[in-house]
């Protein structure tokens, strides 16, 4: 059994409130739940407007199924306009570990 885990930290656009800011956050949580089957959510900086983080893993059976899935998730939030990337931690484990 492989476990994997992206933290995004990510800084918002034209955003001026924490209402905005959902409206920016959630439908990137959704989308990462929907097309990959990850268990996501918002981790940090819930009380800054224009910062937020994304946490999200993934347990999978097989690592290369597993580095390939953090690997579309990473390029699907790195591609959205709305968004500037400003880091992506990434830990794997295994059961051995």
């Amino acid at each position: 059994m492989y476990v994997g885990t992206l933290s995004f930290d990510l800084l918002l656009g034209d955003v001026h409130s924490l209402k905005e800011k959902r409206s920016v956050v959630r439908p990137i949580v959704a989308e990462l739940q929907r097309k990959y089957a990850v268990s996501v959510a918002e981790t940090g900086n819930q009380n800054l407007h224009r910062r937020a983080e994304i946490g999200l893993a993934v347990v999978s059976g097989e690592w290369d199924h597993l580095t390939d899935v953090l690997d579309r998730c990473e390029r699907l939030v790195a591609a959205r306009p709305e968004v500037d990337l400003l880091s992506v931690r990434r830990r794997l484990h295994s059961d051995e570990d």
